[in-house]
């Protein structure tokens, strides 16, 4: 994704399109962004799973890290900013046999120099929690 690039609507800079091969393999679509709550979903099929028929554990830490990555990174935009995870901590709570999920981002502190967001992955037909993490970021200055 190119930093210095401006897209008036927030979720297109976030397109999968314009992400990593790595970061779109996990499959998340940006639907809303602030500096307060990023949500957004994926639809978790046989690419995702382990050998064992299951959605592989990091699918739900890369979508934890983007979410809160992303959410925290609109909060200090506006500073000349963006923030780096330094910690993710994210509990896989059910397996999963694919399917929709919903990934929702909302911070629990914002500092000045770094900030802590949960991010709940739940399923989209029961609305049980899948995934649950938590990210410490950092703010820094953007690359010039």
């Amino acid at each position: 994704m190119n930093l210095g690039q401006f897209d008036p609507r927030p979720t297109a800079k976030y397109a999968l399109s314009k992400a990593s091969p790595f970061v779109a393999a996990a499959g998340l679509v940006v639907d809303e962004v602030s500096g307060t709550r990023v949500v957004g979903h994926i639809e978790l099929s046989e690419q995702h799973f382990t050998p064992w028929g299951v959605v592989h554990g990091g699918v739900y830490t890369t979508a934890v890290e983007s979410a809160a990555s992303i959410g925290a990174s609109e909060a200090v935009k506006d500073r000349g900013e963006f923030a780096v995870g330094v910690h993710n901590a994210t509990d896989f709570l059910r397996a999963s046999k694919g399917g929709r999920v919903e990934v929702i981002a909302e911070p629990l502190q914002q500092g000045r120099v770094q900030q802590l967001w949960l991010v709940t992955v739940t399923a989209g037909d029961s609305g049980k929690t899948i995934a649950r993490g938590q990210v410490r970021l950092q703010n820094i200055p953007l690359p010039t």
